[in-house]
């Protein structure tokens, strides 16, 4: 018999518990799916909440070719043969489907292979990942998919889950079931389906013909230290917050704290030190431009020596981040920077700053007037470096610690009031 988790998957879109604001009716993604078009797009969210089984039901609904890979065992040769497959029987009508599951884990190359297909509509490529694919998925490709977010389940999403489960289920149906508490049912799964069923077929595996069921039961049956802390799960996604939060908020108790919870929990030490690195940079930046070195060093430090000597490492680490200041300016300068590129996307390059390499450029202007800042005093000259209609737009504002105290220092007198005070 097929474990109770897959006896329960959902066969239709309304079975797909917890997902309303995107399959609600008169929703987006459900009007994509009644229409019979979906673009190519990725479903983010922790495990257990019915990515794989709505990816399933939509191959089903729109009667296309589903093909399936998993990112942790199929590489680029298992691509391009699918993708070639696709191409031998193109359909005018609509792609096939590939279904990859935890997407995030394919490399760049992997995730390149996969651009041309997606662009000329050779396929329709659905991604599942429990991790942010601004992160996870290189920026080319998640350009040309849409990004929808799954929730976990809440508890009415639960008790829907645990009644159908003691209708449908032949041998907790074949028993007298007395529920008298949920609350433990509820916390063990933490918005998890898989892990509900899981504990429900512990349950179901009692020999008793009638079974009471009541959190002291429940947490006698189940494991307790996996049951706490799951590292695919919803606490996985709150302790690491809990735990960025507090080096942010430049308090090493209770980082120490957090990231203790964690490695008890059995957490990768790889995951815990890869986020030290983006913090270095969006929270402590230019502040303390040693902070990227130090969490870079920690990361390096914890792939050679290992668990459970990186520990030191690790801690080390977290207290100077905690204790470090703290500037985010650079985050908001490229994001400022980022939402202005998509602004004024065709702004030309001015000549003088032009590449020249052709006698016909020269003669066009390209790279005339351009001054060399190395022939001047202090390495300096004032010209323009920006488009004509963003001259004196400011993206970068130093904040006020002494690092950045300098930096502003610095610009003032270079630039004086060109880009503002």
């Amino acid at each position: 018999m097929q474990p109770l988790a897959e006896r329960m998957r959902p066969q239709s879109l309304d079975q797909i518990l917890g997902q309303d604001h995107l399959l609600g009716n008169g929703k987006p993604l459900r009007q994509m799916i009644e229409g019979g078009f979906i673009p190519s797009m990725i479903f983010w969210g922790p495990p257990g909440i019915g990515k794989t089984s709505l990816a399933r039901i939509l191959g089903q609904i729109l009667d296309r070719p589903f093909y399936t890979l998993s990112a942790i065992s199929s590489g680029v040769k298992e691509l391009r043969e699918i993708i070639q497959i696709a191409r031998e029987h193109k359909n005018s009508v609509a792609p096939p489907i590939l279904f990859i599951d935890e997407i995030h884990r394919f490399n760049k190359s992997q995730q390149d292979a996969l651009l041309g297909a997606v662009e000329e509509g050779t396929i329709c490529l659905i991604g599942a990942t429990t991790e942010n694919p601004s992160f996870e998925v290189n920026s080319a490709l998640l350009s040309r998919m849409q990004v929808y977010v799954l929730n976990p389940l809440g508890e009415t999403d639960l008790d829907l889950l645990i009644d159908r489960i003691l209708k449908e289920d032949p041998i907790l149906n074949s028993k007298n079931v007395d529920i008298k508490s949920r609350s433990a049912l509820y916390r063990l799964s933490g918005g998890d389906a898989r892990k509900l069923c899981n504990v429900m077929e512990i349950l179901s595996s009692l020999p008793d013909s009638s079974l009471t069921i009541t959190d002291e039961l429940v947490m006698q049956l189940v494991n307790r230290n996996a049951a706490m802390y799951d590292k695919d799960g919803e606490m996985h996604y709150d302790l690491i917050s809990a735990f960025i939060k507090s080096i942010r908020g430049s308090d090493p108790h209770a980082a120490l704290y957090w990231m203790a919870r964690m490695m008890e929990g059995g957490e990768d030490p790889v995951f815990i030190t890869r986020r030290l690195v983006i913090l270095a940079s969006e929270d402590i930046g230019l502040a303390n431009p040693n902070a990227l070195v130090i969490a870079q060093a920690c990361m390096h430090a914890v792939d050679q020596i290992g668990w459970p000597e990186c520990r030191i490492v690790m801690a080390e680490t977290v207290i100077l981040l905690a204790c470090s200041p703290k500037s985010n300016a650079a985050y908001l300068a490229i994001e400022k920077a980022l939402e202005l590129a998509k602004q004024y996307r065709s702004e030309p390059v001015p000549l003088h700053l032009r590449n020249a390499p052709t006698r016909l450029m020269k003669s066009q202007g390209y790279g005339s007037g351009y001054e060399y800042p190395h022939h001047h005093p202090h390495a300096f000259i004032a010209q323009e470096y920006m488009p004509d209609k963003l001259k004196g737009t400011p993206l970068y504002i130093p904040n006020s610690n002494p690092q950045e105290d300098k930096f502003r220092e610095v610009l003032d007198k270079l630039w004086k009031t060109k880009y503002g005070k």
